[in-house]
């Protein structure tokens, strides 16, 4: 019998926290799951790939797949996986990394300004 631990593949199944309940809360923006370690999880929709422009109806069409392992948005056409959410991970890695350039700060917007005023990003040295 496989081990439903097992997240080498061989059993179909992921390890980790499965969710027991999933709603759209319309009054936080957030989705919130109830996860079976008696943990609560909320994130808001705006950050997953392919519910950024979502309507509050369509987002509280909410369906778990399989034994909880994932979310399901039909009218969307949307899946993303419990594991994933997680640990950050809120849509394709291109879809990952054209999000991480946008954070912005008081920190980081003065830091390029200090770059822009010493003539930008210095260049790599080349290795020999």
């Amino acid at each position: 019998m496989a081990d439903p631990t097992d997240d080498t593949g061989t059993s179909g199944m992921v390890a980790g926290p499965r969710a027991e309940t999933a709603c759209y809360d319309p009054l936080r923006d957030r989705v919130v799951l109830d996860l079976d370690n008696g943990c609560t999880f909320a994130f808001p929709p705006r950050l997953v790939q392919g519910l950024e422009s979502a309507r509050e109806d369509q987002l509280a069409e909410i369906e778990l797949l399989g034994a909880g392992y994932g979310l399901h948005w039909e009218s969307l056409d949307v899946d993303i996986s419990i594991s994933g959410l997680l640990a950050g991970i809120f849509g394709t890695r291109a879809y990952m990394a054209a999000r991480a350039g946008r954070a912005t700060s008081t920190a980081k917007a003065a830091a390029a300004r200090a770059n822009g005023a010493r003539g930008g990003r210095p260049r790599k040295a080349a290795h020999t």
